[in-house]
């Protein structure tokens, strides 16, 4: 096993533990999607936190290599606002820490009514390769969205990434529209399954 993987195992290891530190929640919720749980895993406790955020950066690019997307071959990643937002800039970090180049950009749920009107911010996406971002999935409805609104701008949408996989459809329903889906941890990770 060379070093490489020891670092990235050991990096996704502390980024699970961190999310179960700081995100899990334990208590009845309804989820974006409508559906009831039994705990949350509230993100944004781990994306805008001071250790975790540069963690989820590197987990994120780790996780598309792996998969054979490297930054040569993805021009930016983002997805649609709020969940995506700070997981497209931690890999814009770890991405530039490296010395690679990536972009990023967000997605609106609507496009502005005035200014440039755009629904997708940041640098243009068309004709470039993107990859869909989002910091936990139930149903893959925000990932699926965004890549509506992305092809429409004319970008070439080659995956969804995620965090947290919930295991609760996103995957079938994004494979289902032609597009590979990575996770970088699922609810056994976290202690939840």
């Amino acid at each position: 096993m060379s070093t490489d993987v020891i670092t990235n195992d050991s990096h996704r290891a502390r980024l699970a533990e961190l999310i179960r530190e700081l995100a899990v929640v334990r208590g009845k919720v309804t989820l974006a999607s409508g559906l009831e749980s039994d705990f949350y895993v509230d993100m944004r406790r781990a994306t805008l936190h001071h250790e975790a955020a540069p963690l989820i950066g590197h987990v994120m690019l780790d996780m598309l290599e792996e998969a054979g997307l490297s930054t040569e071959d993805v021009d930016a990643v983002g997805g649609l606002t709020m969940g995506a937002d700070p997981v497209a800039t931690a890999m814009l970090h770890a991405a530039a820490s490296r010395g690679l180049d990536l972009d990023a950009f967000v997605v609106r749920k609507a496009a502005k009514d005035h200014g440039m009107k755009r629904r997708v911010e940041g640098p243009d996406v068309a004709g470039r390769n993107v990859v869909v971002l989002e910091d936990t999935s139930t149903t893959g409805g925000s990932p699926l969205e965004a890549v509506a609104a992305l092809r429409e701008a004319g970008a070439n949408v080659l995956a969804v990434a995620v965090i947290v996989d919930r295991a609760t459809g996103a995957r079938e329903r994004i494979e289902a529209a032609g597009l590979p889906y990575y996770a970088a941890l699922g609810l056994a990770d976290l202690g939840l399954d």
